[in-house]
């Protein structure tokens, strides 16, 4: 179990880490919204069942 909270805080961290590059960056392409959201819920689910 806590290798899968461990990823899942690695996973929220990641998320955290491309939501403040993304707008400084200037960076888009067609299913950034849809990756970031996938990232997301992953991480949340990942912390989640960890606990």
């Amino acid at each position: 179990m806590k290798l899968t909270r461990n990823l899942g805080l690695l996973l929220l961290a990641a998320w955290l880490i491309l939501t403040g590059l993304i707008p400084l960056l200037s960076l888009s392409f067609s299913g950034l919204g849809t990756v970031m959201a996938i990232l997301a819920i992953a991480a949340g689910v990942l912390i989640v069942v960890g606990r």
